[in-house]
């Protein structure tokens, strides 16, 4: 028997084979959530390939990422790759498009990535997320925005302050740090390279790395201990305290993201007992669409991105996992065959009504029709019956209360 690749998953739809195995119902919620939390904001969504040209990612972050790549030749000769984030892919669709858009432009899209990297716990070789994005206003008040966005999307799934926070940090406030330290421009991105490291690297190895760029440990962990918050994070937590958001954010220049295009405000999400990986994590890079589009737009730009796997195990451990029994209003017993015609007839307009409801496909007993209802969490049964003076009628039973309801077929619909 074929096997599932290692990093990849399957979903089942509940209840689940296994304890450990993957939900779609959950997939869904988390989708559902998603959506319409961004659509709150005026978010728009959109989508892309999931195939792009190798050079996408290698212009952007180096030929060093193509080793955690998914990439190829393919029959047309093309260094291709399946998308490892989406950001490069909607920097290039803005830059071809953008005068089609009223600024700010305000984007969501739900992809799938893919990684070919070790897998770890929180980390997979794919996984989907929630990407939002702002193109063309470079106020911090957009920075504030795609805060609250974020904080709103998690609270939107029951989290509170008590679950997470949104730690914020400049890469501005980094590079004046280096500055005055007469570090070199050239060299800023190795030196913000050693600090994202800094909590997982031993502090002599942090040392020795930092000596070359003219910067001692002891300084930056200063730095970091005092987390004053500079002029444009200061807007950012006014901004967010006048939405009533204070508590969900807090100032950490511990907090620096990896990439190289970040050029402004940057931030991640975690939860406050650090069970798991970062939740999110995003902020501005005013650059990047000038790059994907070799220097002929300028646009601002900032955006998150929050992958499915830490969250779905966030919202499992706080028990805030909805049921997804009940899903089925009615299942129509059939249990006098000379009646399947119009059983069959209620079904479709029940459905036609917006309705879930299942049947027996072929004839069975009435009591295994029953056990099935109950094994489908279905809220109601529902079982026609003729009359001595060849009326019809439909008998809905409650399955919670057990209690009967007797009405025209016609009627049936407007009892759920």
């Amino acid at each position: 028997m074929s096997e599932r690749l290692p990093g990849f998953r399957d979903f089942y739809p509940e209840p689940l084979p296994t304890p450990d195995a993957w939900s779609c119902d959950l997939r869904q919620h988390l989708f559902a959530r998603w959506r319409e939390t961004a659509r709150r904001y005026g978010f728009r969504e959109y989508d892309g390939p999931p195939l792009e040209p190798l050079e996408l990612y290698t212009n952007k972050s180096g030929a060093e990422i193509v080793a955690q790549l998914f990439n190829f030749t393919d029959k047309g000769n093309r260094e291709v790759s399946l998308r490892p984030e989406m950001t490069p892919t909607v920097a290039r669709m803005i830059a071809t498009s953008e005068r089609a858009y009223k600024k700010p432009v305000k984007w969501f899209s739900i992809p799938q990535l893919f990684r070919y990297e070790k897998q770890q716990k929180g980390r997979l070789r794919e996984h989907f997320q929630l990407n939002c994005d702002i193109f063309g206003e470079a106020d911090v008040s957009a920075d504030a925005e795609i805060i609250a966005l974020l904080i709103d999307v998690l609270r939107g799934l029951g989290l509170t302050s008590a679950d997470f926070v949104i730690r914020l940090s400049s890469r501005q406030a980094w590079q004046r740090f280096f500055a005055a330290r007469g570090g070199d421009a050239a060299k800023a991105y190795e030196f913000y390279q050693v600090v994202d490291k800094i909590e997982r690297e031993r502090p002599e190895v942090s040392a020795e790395k930092l000596a070359p760029l003219g910067v001692k440990l002891e300084d930056v962990r200063a730095f970091i201990d005092s987390s004053v918050p500079e002029p444009e994070l200061q807007s950012v937590l006014d901004n967010l305290a006048a939405r009533g958001l204070a508590d969900f954010v807090k100032v950490d220049y511990g907090v620096i993201r990896g990439l190289a295009y970040y050029t402004g405000v940057v931030f991640e999400a975690f939860d406050r007992k650090g069970e798991f990986r970062a939740i999110a994590g995003g902020g501005r890079y005013d650059q990047l669409v000038e790059q994907v589009s070799q220097g002929s737009v300028k646009l601002p730009a900032l955006g998150f991105g929050m992958g499915d796997v830490v969250l779905a195990e966030l919202i499992k451990s706080r028990g805030l996992v909805p049921s997804f029994a009940g899903r089925f209003a009615a299942v129509v017993v059939i249990e006098d065959e000379t009646l399947r015609a119009e059983s069959l007839r209620l079904v479709q307009t029940l459905r036609e009504a917006g309705h879930a409801v299942e049947y027996a496909l072929t004839p069975t007993k009435g009591d295994k029709q029953f056990k099935r209802a109950l094994e489908l969490g279905a809220l109601n049964t529902v079982r026609l019956e003729r009359g001595a003076d060849g009326a019809l009628t439909a008998r809905v039973r409650n399955l919670a209360t057990r209690a009967d309801t007797v009405v025209a077929p016609e009627a049936v619909a407007g009892l759920f």
